[in-house]
C-alpha cells in the first residue's frame, strides 16, 4: 500500500535501486573535464612545450653574470703597456657609444707625471690612466666589469721627469659594491691588483685614489667618471653627449725653483687643499680648457652633459647661461628625475645628468654659479654658431706661444675675467674689441682703468666716451696690482704679434 506522502514525495520509494546506464541520456554533450577534451588539452600543452624547445634550442644563450664582486688578487708580474686600455673608455668629452659587450676587461694604471695645469703652469700631478681626468668609463647596469690596474709610480721613462715619489695607490669604484679592505686596499709600485664586479645601479658614478691622505691624492688628479647606463637605455634620445668633470687644485710654485721648458712647475700646496682654498677650479683637468675647445652643437639639437663634481673642498652650481634644463636626473639616475632647472647643485662626489634643448645658434657659456669657482677657470662654452666661437678668438688671438711669464698670467686673466664682453681680434661684444688698445692707451691709463674703474667713470673723458659708447658701464673686475700688470702685458704681447693691430 503506497501511503498519500510517498505519491507526493521525490523521493526514491526505491532507494537502493540504480537505474542501468543513467548518462546515456546526455550521451552527445561533452563536459568539461571530458576524456574527450582532456585529451585535446594535453595535445595543445604538448605542441606549445615542443614549440619552446625548438626557440631556447636556437636562440642565443647570454652568458649568466656573476654579481656579487670577486676576491681581489695582487700580482708582482710586470707591465709596461699602454696606462690605460679595454672597451667603453672615452678620453676626451665626447663620450663614445656603448660598448655591447656584456664582459668589459678594463685598465687604468696609476701613474706621475707634469700635466699643463693652466697658461703657464705645469702641475706635478698623480694620475689614473696618466691623465687628469681619468678616461671615462662607459657601461650597462648588469655588466661584468674586470678591473685591472697596476701602480706605475716607480717608472722612468724618456723624456719624463719625476717629480712626485713613487708610493703606494688604490683605487675606488663608487658604483662597486662590496668591502674596501677587498676590493680597494693599496698596492705599492711594481704591484698590480684585479677585481671584478657587477654596477646594480644607474647613475653616473666617481672612480679615484681611496689611499690615504685622500684629500691629496683626489687634489693630485687621481680621479674620473664610470657612466653606467640603464639596463633599457636612457628615456630620451641625445644628439650629443659629454663628460664635464669638475675639479679644483691648490697649486704652488716648486720649492725647489724646477722648470720644463722655461715654464714653472708647480706641487700641491696641502695647507691650502685643508683650508679649501684652490687656485685653479676647472673642468676636464686644465683651467679654461672647454673655451679653448668648445662643445659643438646645432640649434635644435638635444644636447646630454654627464655633469659629476669631484671636489675635493667645493660644492658647484653648474649652469648653461641661455639655457634651461628640461630634463636634470640627479646622480645619473633617470627615476631621480627633475624639470625646468636653471642650476644644478652638486656636492663633492655628487653628479647629474643634465638635458637641454638648444634653443637658436650663439655661444651657450658653462659656468660655475659660484662666481668664485667660474674666476677661477670653471667655464666653458657651448658653441652652436657658425665657425669659431668669439669667445674662443679671444682666448686665442694669435698663433703664436707666449714665451713672457707675466703675459701668459695676462692671458690666464683675460679669458676669466674679460672674455665674457670683449674680444682681441675678433670684433666688438658687449664691451670694445682690445686689439690694438695698447697703442690707443698709455699703460699707466689701462693699468689705472682695470683698477679704478668705478671712479674714472665718473671723472675720466676716455671713460665717460667709452660709457656713451657702450651704453653700459664696465665692472670692476676686482684685479689685483700684480694682476693688472700681467693683464696689460698680454696687451702688449699681443698687439706686437698682430700686424694688424688698430693704430
Amino acid at each position: 500500500m503506497i501511503t498519500r506522502f510517498q505519491q507526493h514525495s521525490h523521493v526514491d520509494a526505491e532507494p537502493h535501486r540504480r537505474r542501468a546506464f543513467p548518462h546515456a541520456e546526455r550521451s552527445n554533450i561533452t563536459a568539461i573535464g571530458s576524456p574527450r577534451k582532456r585529451k585535446a588539452t594535453w595535445l595543445a600543452i604538448m605542441l606549445a612545450a615542443a614549440v619552446l624547445a625548438a626557440i631556447v634550442a636556437f636562440y642565443p644563450r647570454q652568458p649568466k653574470l656573476a654579481m656579487e664582486s670577486s676576491r681581489a688578487r695582487v700580482s708582482n708580474e710586470p707591465y709596461a703597456g699602454p696606462f690605460a686600455a679595454g672597451q667603453g673608455l672615452s678620453f676626451d668629452a665626447a663620450l663614445e657609444p656603448l660598448y655591447p659587450a656584456p664582459v668589459k676587461d678594463i685598465r687604468i694604471d696609476a701613474s706621475n707625471r707634469l700635466i699643463d695645469l693652466a697658461p703657464g703652469v705645469k702641475y706635478s700631478a698623480w694620475t689614473l690612466g696618466d691623465r687628469v681626468p681619468g678616461p671615462t668609463v662607459r657601461v650597462r647596469v648588469g655588466d661584468r666589469i674586470r678591473y685591472t690596474m697596476s701602480n706605475r709610480t716607480d717608472e722612468t721613462m724618456p723624456g719624463r721627469v719625476r717629480f712626485k715619489a713613487p708610493m703606494m695607490h688604490s683605487m675606488d669604484f663608487h658604483s662597486a659594491e662590496g668591502s674596501p679592505q677587498n676590493l680597494f686596499h693599496s698596492i705599492p709600485p711594481g704591484q698590480s691588483i684585479y677585481y671584478e664586479f657587477t654596477p646594480k645601479h644607474p647613475g653616473i658614478f666617481m672612480y679615484h685614489c681611496v689611499t690615504p691622505p685622500m684629500v691629496e691624492h683626489v687634489a693630485s688628479g687621481m680621479y674620473g667618471v664610470m657612466v653606467v647606463e640603464p639596463r633599457n637605455g636612457y628615456p630620451t634620445k641625445a644628439d650629443r653627449e659629454y663628460v664635464i668633470v669638475q675639479s679644483e687644485f691648490y697649486a704652488k710654485p716648486d720649492p725647489e725653483g724646477r722648470k720644463v721648458d722655461g715654464t714653472p712647475v708647480y706641487v700641491m700646496d696641502t695647507q691650502k687643499a685643508m683650508a679649501r682654498t684652490p687656485t685653479h677650479v676647472v673642468f676636464n683637468g686644465r683651467f679654461n680648457g672647454m673655451m679653448e675647445k668648445p662643445l659643438a652643437a646645432k640649434p635644435g639639437e638635444r644636447v646630454r652633459l654627464f655633469v659629476l663634481n669631484v671636489g675635493p673642498g667645493s660644492t658647484s652650481s653648474f649652469h648653461v647661461v641661455g639655457a634651461v634644463f628640461d630634463r636634470v636626473w640627479i646622480d645619473g639616475n633617470p627615476q631621480n628625475e627633475l624639470r625646468g632647472l636653471q642650476t644644478v647643485l652638486l656636492g663633492a662626489s655628487a653628479g647629474a645628468i643634465v638635458e637641454l634643448v638648444v634653443p637658436e645658434k650663439g655661444e651657450y657659456i658653462m659656468v660655475d654659479h659660484h662666481f668664485a669657482n667660474a674666476a677661477l677657470g670653471a667655464v666653458g662654452v657651448i658653441n652652436a654658431a657658425d665657425g669659431a666661437t668669439t669667445l674662443d678668438a679671444g682666448a686665442h688671438p694669435h698663433p703664436a706661444a707666449i714665451t713672457d711669464p707675466d703675459a701668459e698670467k695676462g692671458k690666464a686673466v683675460f679669458e676669466t675675467r674679460c672674455v665674457m664682453c670683449h674680444t682681441v681680434g675678433g670684433g666688438d661684444k658687449v664691451g670694445p674689441d682690445l686689439r690694438g688698445v695698447t697703442q690707443r692707451r698709455p699703460d699707466a691709463w689701462l693699468t689705472r682703468w682695470l683698477l679704478e674703474t668705478d671712479s674714472m667713470l665718473k671723472t675720466d673723458p676716455a671713460a665717460k666716451q667709452l660709457l656713451e659708447k657702450y651704453k653700459m658701464s664696465m665692472p670692476n673686475p676686482g684685479l689685483s696690482p700684480a694682476e693688472a700688470n700681467q693683464l696689460v702685458k698680454f696687451f702688449h704681447w699681443g698687439d706686437r704679434h698682430d700686424p694688424s693691430a688698430k693704430k
